[in-house]
């Protein structure tokens, strides 16, 4: 978890000669840094979802989703000069069972800032440019998500060394990768050719939406029996707990997106199916994330309680926070119960406050040359 975990502020007895050259180096960035795109772009998108809206808030997620969106193309290139400058390291950072997963947080990413250029891009660059921007980021970040799915798992198996005490929450990023091209992938339909074509995408959202979650179900409980035997994850990882949101408020939306796409592509049956099926699905795993919510805000509280220090892992609270924004506002409107509503605009409270807090923090890091330098081990 060295990666994840790198930076934390520390003393230094003398001045270091090396510091400037080092914390200026792309060597030590990793695909965990995806992760501030993702929190980022899912304020717009989580925004723009809100059941209650109010004057000039879309102009603000408009300017939210531009910030993402220049966001991601500068972590693209950069990462793309780390591969060339330091591929060594980043072939190590396939081989780290710590490190790896974080592959997945490229691949989400790109869709949500796809998924934010239909929402609310439309108003920054036209409706057809939104359109292709998210037709393009959709494809790509759904291979490079299936992608992740497959070759992650497959070096943990067959490469990596796992002890019994490692199992972490960031073994779901890339499993719930294509749970959100389920999610995103349903407003798509609208745009693909009545018939087969529009068929085609709702149900492969759908198998999609079945791979993630029956995956995640395979390894959750691996977590959760970590956290019973092993006890509290290491300080600066605690922050990773809120990534069991991610696959939970996730799939929430997905059925939600499904259900609302669903007529005129299916058959009325299958369609009235699906919009139940939101439901009866949405609701008790709702039920489950506002269970584990505060349980991790009570590992978190210990965490800070015990010291705490800032690491990139902070960003676990943004994305996986908005996508239970995104299925309670999707609850909403398929139950017709305000207090999903509610629920909706309390969570983008706490999303918010968590973007700005995490999103500050990290330029300071990155002015004063700590988020780049070499990792250390977690705090415990």
């Amino acid at each position: 978890m060295a990666l994840l975990a790198q930076a934390p502020s520390r003393p230094s007895a003398a001045p270091d000669h090396g510091a400037t050259e080092r914390a200026s180096s792309l060597r030590h960035l990793g695909p965990n840094w995806y992760a501030a795109v993702m929190g980022t772009s899912i304020v717009a998108s989580a925004g723009a979802a809100l059941p209650f809206t109010g004057p000039g808030l879309r102009t603000v997620w408009e300017a939210v989703w531009v910030l993402s969106a220049l966001m991601l193309v500068t972590l693209l290139g950069a990462r793309t000069v780390h591969w060339i400058r330091h591929g060594d390291q980043a072939r190590r950072h396939l081989l780290d069972p710590a490190v790896a997963p974080f592959y997945g947080c490229l691949a989400m990413a790109l869709l949500a800032v796809g998924g934010g250029a239909l929402a609310v891009g439309p108003g920054v660059i036209g409706h057809r440019a939104a359109l292709a921007v998210d037709v393009v980021l959709w494809s790509v970040g759904t291979a490079a998500g299936l992608a992740a799915a497959v070759t992650v798992p497959y070096l943990m198996v067959t490469r990596h060394r796992i002890t019994a005490d490692s199992a972490s929450p960031v073994w779901l990023l890339p499993l719930v990768a294509p749970m959100v091209s389920a999610a995103l992938g349903p407003a798509l339909v609208p745009a693909l050719p009545p018939g087969q074509w529009q068929r085609v995408m709702l149900l492969g959202c759908l198998a999609m939406f079945g791979m993630s979650l029956l995956a995640t179900l395979v390894v959750l409980p691996l977590v959760v029996a970590r956290l019973f035997r092993h006890g509290p994850l290491p300080l600066t990882l605690t922050p990773a707990l809120f990534l069991v949101l991610g696959p939970l408020g996730q799939s929430t939306t997905a059925v939600a997106h499904l259900a609302d796409a669903a007529p005129g592509a299916v058959d009325p049956s299958m369609a009235q199916a699906m919009g139940a099926f939101s439901v009866l699905y949405g609701v008790p795993v709702m039920g489950f994330a506002l269970l584990w919510l505060a349980l991790a805000t009570a590992m978190v509280v210990r965490a800070f309680r015990a010291g705490m220090p800032f690491a990139m892992t902070w960003w676990g609270f943004t994305f996986p926070i908005g996508t239970c924004v995104t299925g309670a506002a999707g609850l909403a409107g398929h139950t017709g119960v305000a207090a999903f509503g509610w629920l909706a605009t309390a969570l983008f409270a706490v999303l918010v406050t968590a973007v700005a807090v995490t999103g500050t923090r990290t330029v300071l890091g990155l002015a004063r040359g700590r988020l780049l330098a070499p990792p250390q081990p977690p705090a415990r």
